[in-house]
C-alpha cells in the first residue's frame, strides 16, 4: 500500500482506447462524493444521474445528457441537501437493470462472482449508458465494498480512483447517519459477520458502537487492499480526502491524469463552482469522549499509519 511521500503513478497509457471506464470508490462518508462531482464537470465525463436511478422511466435526453445538464445548472441546484440534480452512485438502478448482488453485498466482490448473467448485464448497463452520453470516459462511484475485483474482471481497462478518509472521521460520520445500520450489531448491520479478532475486539470493548463503527473502517481497509491487489498497478490510483482539501488544484490534476484527461479551461470554469474546506478534515476532534477516543486510536492505529494519519 503507497504510504505518504512515495512517488505519484504518472497517467495511464490511454493511447488508442476509444473510451475509458473510471470507478470512484471509497468506504462511504470518505469524501468520494466531493471527489466525483467535482470530476464530473468535466466536459469528457458521462455519468449516472440521481434522475435516472430515481426515475425508472427517465427521459431519454435527460439521460443522454447528464453531463451537459449538471455541467450547466446553477450551482445552487447540485449541492447536497436539497432537491437538486447531481451524479449518484445509482442503486437503484442497478438493482433494477443489474443485480442487488452488485447494489448491496454482504461482503466484496470478486472476479469468481461473475457469471455470463451477470456480465451481460453489467456491460448492457454501463456500455448502452455510455454509448447514450458519447462522453470518452464514463466515470461511477461505489461506496462501501470496493467490488474493484469483479469491475476488473468485467472491464479488465477500468480506472480505479480510491478515496481515503481517517477511519475516526469515517466512523463518527457513520454514526450520525439515519441509515448506519451498526445498532443492530453484525448480525443486522451492512457488512456480514466479524471476523474472529474484529469479533474479540468488539466482545472485549463491551460491544462498544463506537468502537464497532471503527472496525467496519478497518473491515473495509483490508478489503480495498485485498482488491487493489486483483488490479493493476497501474488502474489504481489512492487519494486522501484530507490531500484533496489541502491542494485541490494539485490531487484533481492527478486523478484526471489518471483518468487520460487534461485540465481544460471548460473544467476549470466547473471547478470553481466547489469549496473546499480544510477545517472539515479534522472536525471530528470533538465527536468522541476522551475514552472513546483513546479506544479507537488503540484500535485503528495500525491501520491509520499505512495511510499516513497520525496517532
Amino acid at each position: 500500500m503507497r504510504g505518504p511521500g512515495s512517488p505519484e503513478p504518472g497517467p495511464p497509457d490511454v493511447t488508442g482506447s476509444a473510451f475509458v471506464f473510471g470507478f470512484v470508490i471509497g468506504s462511504g462518508r470518505c469524501g468520494s462524493t466531493l471527489v466525483h462531482e467535482v470530476l464530473a464537470r468535466h466536459p469528457e465525463i458521462g455519468f449516472v444521474s440521481n434522475l435516472d436511478d430515481r426515475w425508472a422511466r427517465c427521459p431519454g435526453p435527460v439521460r443522454r445528457r447528464s453531463g451537459a445538464i449538471y455541467r450547466r445548472v446553477p450551482p445552487r441546484r447540485t449541492r447536497k441537501g436539497r432537491l437538486r440534480f447531481a451524479p449518484s452512485e445509482g442503486y437503484r438502478v442497478l438493482d433494477r437493470e443489474v443485480s442487488p448482488l452488485l447494489a448491496d453485498p454482504f461482503r466484496d466482490l470478486t472476479g469468481a462472482d461473475v457469471t455470463p448473467w451477470l456480465d451481460g448485464r453489467l456491460r448492457t448497463f454501463f456500455e448502452a449508458r455510455h454509448a447514450a452520453e458519447g462522453a470518452p470516459v464514463y466515470l461511477h462511484k461505489f461506496t462501501g465494498w470496493p467490488r474493484a475485483a469483479l469491475l476488473h474482471e468485467v472491464f479488465p481497462e477500468a480506472r480505479f480512483v480510491h478515496v481515503v478518509r481517517d477511519g475516526r472521521a469515517v466512523a463518527a460520520s457513520w454514526l450520525r447517519m439515519p441509515w448506519w445500520r451498526g445498532h443492530l450489531g453484525p448480525a443486522g448491520w451492512h457488512f456480514g459477520p466479524l471476523p474472529e479478532p474484529y469479533a474479540a475486539e468488539w466482545e472485549a470493548s463491551g460491544r462498544s458502537f463506537v468502537l464497532l463503527a471503527g472496525i467496519a473502517w478497518k473491515l473495509l481497509m483490508d478489503a480495498y487492499e485485498t482488491a487493489r491487489a486483483a488490479v493493476p498497478a497501474e488502474s489504481w490510483l489512492e487519494v486522501r480526502y484530507e490531500d484533496v482539501l489541502g491542494d485541490p488544484r494539485g490531487r484533481t490534476k492527478l486523478v484526471l491524469g489518471s483518468l487520460g484527461l487534461s485540465w481544460t479551461p471548460a473544467f476549470e470554469r466547473g471547478f470553481t463552482r466547489h469549496t473546499f474546506s480544510s477545517a472539515r478534515a479534522d472536525a471530528f476532534h470533538g465527536d468522541y469522549s476522551p475514552a472513546q477516543r483513546e479506544a479507537l486510536d488503540r484500535s485503528l492505529a495500525d491501520h491509520l499509519a499505512r495511510f499516513g494519519y497520525p496517532v
